[in-house]
């Protein structure tokens, strides 16, 4: 079984990514990785190349006039997906902010296995952890999504959907996925609040014109953090061992009171249609199998 990971970057120093983090997470279940690195103003190139000898960098070249709906990630991300090994069992999809649990490992392997061969999959669904403010706090809202698709069968006319949160076979099919026991730790609004809030004005320009930029995005020296919270709760678990060094050196505090940020009524009505059997959240995928 032959299994290629794959992502994209561009000013990951900059804009202060634990992209390293994300393919080292990934590093061990596969036999490559392939980063797609964009024209960068630092030195993210170098970067990359200094991961890994499993790590294959192809050099790209943004196309910044895309910008509505996301779209140029879609574009990166299926550039990086053509140039994995076209003998690949697997592809193993990995954003720059996304980080995989090594204790996972055991889980993410034996459905590698155990669906490889059964046809009517096209992919591997995960659970997903959206870390918000520090690595001490957790969305809990349905503001969040729950789960995405992040290994899939290459060779089937997949490609990237949308803004590349998911993937879509030609024409425009659902995934049919197995949902397994194994999580995604997303740290992109984890960051130092100065790269935050240049994360902020750079990511939405991938988005929306300069003229929506300048009436709904605040220019400031620091991200403020309180203006945008949901629903959080503690995380008391662990995170993933490469992750645990940046941690250790974060640079900055933020606390919050979890017990102001209650529920909106959007979601306590979708919660309360969920338990009769109603599930109002949005799925890009459909769940034909469990390995719960």
């Amino acid at each position: 079984m032959k299994v290629s990971g794959f992502t994209f970057i561009r000013n990951a120093i900059t804009l202060d990514y634990p992209v390293v983090e994300s393919i080292q997470s990934i590093l061990p279940l596969c036999d490559e990785v392939v980063v797609a690195v964009g024209n960068s103003e630092d030195q993210t190139l170098e970067l990359i190349q200094n991961i890994d000898p499993k790590v294959k960098v192809i050099q790209t070249i943004w196309d910044d006039t895309l910008r509505a709906n996301g779209a140029v990630l879609a574009l990166e991300t299926d550039k990086a997906l053509a140039a994995i090994d076209p003998e690949a069992d697997w592809a193993f999809y990995i954003q720059g902010d996304e980080v995989i649990h090594e204790e996972d490992h055991p889980a993410i392997l034996a459905a590698l296995h155990k669906y490889q061969h059964d046809h009517e999959v096209d992919g591997l669904l995960f659970n997903y952890l959206h870390f918000y403010g520090s690595y001490d706090y957790v969305g809990i809202s349905n503001n969040w999504y729950k789960k995405e698709i992040r290994i899939i069968k290459p060779g089937r006319q997949i490609r990237s959907y949308r803004d590349a949160q998911g993937f879509r076979k030609a024409p425009d099919q659902k995934l049919k996925v197995a949902a397994i026991d194994a999580r995604v730790f997303h740290y992109g609004w984890v960051k130092d609040p100065r790269a935050m809030q240049r994360k902020q004005e750079n990511f939405h320009k991938l988005w929306h014109d300069d003229a929506w930029l300048d009436k709904n995005v605040k220019v400031a020296e620091r991200f403020d953090y309180e203006d945008h919270i949901h629903q959080l709760a503690r995380f008391e678990a662990t995170h993933p061992a490469c992750v645990q060094p940046r941690i250790a050196t974060r640079n900055w505090v933020f606390e919050t009171d979890i017990t102001r940020h209650k529920k909106r009524l959007k979601n306590i009505l979708k919660d309360w249609l969920k338990k009769i059997g109603i599930d109002t959240h949005y799925a890009n995928y459909t769940i034909i199998r469990k390995n719960m």
